[in-house]
């Protein structure tokens, strides 16, 4: 049976040194090569994914293209990009297996979306056809909703928005979510519990505001992703125990294929 983990990052600093001055560098024991994570991937079952550029490399997307491309068919990607991208590197990074944009608000705030350059990166990423990938928290989606509105791009939320299973349900932020998730036109990646969970391992206080998601998302717009490496942690996660959090949440087995496999196959071109 195929499945796709969508929420992961590729770090290779042997291969691919990471810049120096960026958000955070990742410790020794959280990096993780492309043939590390593919030999994690058939250890637990998952045939494909979508590789997330994360910020040690910034605009660099060498070392993401290269674990493309290592793994025949097998991973696409998501790249950080400038905001005067030029059309032909977008049409290079299309070429290599790229199918969106990260736009990290939870690092940044707002200020990517309100760069001068930002509605031209957006009519750039529209053109493509390629996701607006956000991660965001708190109530920064209902403020960035108004924005990507108006450049009319597909939006992919990162780790269920980062609410916060107990004020969260109640927000600006999450009733932005569920608004988006019923217009049909956006995606949301069912990962990362232990980003916004109060509560240690199995972090059951998520459950309640997973289902509403789903039920806004509907399961033809969701996805599920590890977070591997488990980067800019303080606590031990592992790949297995974070795959069974998904099975907990989606415990039908037709709904569970769709979000696994159908979903991401139909919007990341997997085969």
């Amino acid at each position: 049976m195929s499945a796709a983990d969508c929420h992961f990052h590729i770090f290779d600093p042997a291969r691919f040194p990471y810049k120096e001055g960026l958000i955070y560098t990742p410790h020794p024991s959280q990096a993780g090569t492309a043939d590390q994570l593919l030999a994690v991937f058939d250890a637990h079952g998952i045939t494909h994914g979508l590789a997330v550029g994360a910020a040690p490399y910034g605009d660099d997307n060498r070392c993401l293209l290269d674990g493309i491309a290592r793994s025949k068919g097998r991973l696409r990607g998501i790249a950080l990009v400038k905001h005067d991208v030029s059309d032909a590197e977008i049409t290079r990074l299309s070429d290599g297996g790229i199918v969106g944009v990260r736009i990290n608000l939870h690092n940044l705030g707002m200020a990517p979306l309100l760069d001068a350059r930002a509605p031209e990166l957006l009519a750039k990423i529209k053109a493509a056809n390629w996701f607006c990938q956000i991660q965001c928290e708190k109530d920064q989606i209902a403020e960035a909703m108004p924005v990507l509105k108006k450049a009319g791009v597909r939006v992919m939320i990162d780790h269920c928005g980062r609410t916060d299973p107990v004020s969260g349900p109640a927000s600006a932020g999450f009733k932005a979510l569920l608004e988006l998730g019923r217009s049909g036109m956006g995606v949301i990646k069912l990962s990362g519990p232990f980003r916004f969970s109060k509560l240690a391992y199995p972090h059951v206080d998520s459950d309640a505001v997973v289902h509403q998601l789903i039920e806004a998302f509907t399961p033809q717009n969701c996805v599920w992703g590890s977070d591997w490496p488990f980067v800019r942690l303080d606590m031990r996660v592992d790949y297995g125990p974070t795959r069974a959090v998904f099975d907990r949440w989606v415990p039908d087995t037709k709904t569970r294929q769709t979000i696994l496999w159908d979903t991401p196959a139909r919007l990341f071109g997997f085969k």
